[in-house]
């Protein structure tokens, strides 16, 4: 529980250090029909001038609601490709990435994972903390959250 509170501090850090004071920032909600949506209060991404705020993606199928996957590979192929889509609705794309949170609910599966993570970002990649929780929502195995910029 700490990992993650010192992840939601970090990232309010970066978004108050990118300029809180300049009024021509605009929050923008960034929303795709090729991710899942939101399960709960809150939005697929926040865009805050050059910044992203992606929130924690898991492997739901879009079209169904259904959980996807039935392991760790097939889990982060699909958590990684909603980025994808959050991202190219806000214009962006995986280059653009500063930061990823990784959960895991088995610290065992970051090899595997950790496999599929790097042909996302084959070039460059981008700060990581991964982290094994106990319990993800809806009981997937993975959940990853991103920050990307222009």
């Amino acid at each position: 529980m700490h990992i993650r509170v010192l992840l939601i501090i970090s990232s309010l850090i970066l978004f108050l250090a990118c300029g809180q004071n300049d009024s021509s920032k605009q929050k923008e909600i960034i929303s795709t029909l090729e991710a899942p949506p939101a399960i709960g209060p809150y939005s697929q991404g926040i865009q805050y001038g050059d910044l992203l705020f992606i929130s924690g993606q898991i492997p739901i199928d879009p079209g169904t609601g259904e959980i996807q996957g039935e392991n760790i590979e097939d889990q982060t192929r699909l958590v990684l490709d909603h980025i994808g889509a959050v991202l190219r609705a806000a214009g962006m794309d995986y280059g653009n990435v500063l930061q990823c949170s990784v959960f895991l609910t088995d610290l065992n599966d970051f090899p595997a994972m950790n496999a599929v993570y790097a042909g996302y970002f084959p070039v460059d990649p981008p700060s990581r903390a991964t982290v094994e929780v106990s319990r993800l929502p809806r009981d997937v195995l993975i959940e990853i959250s991103a920050i990307a910029a222009r």
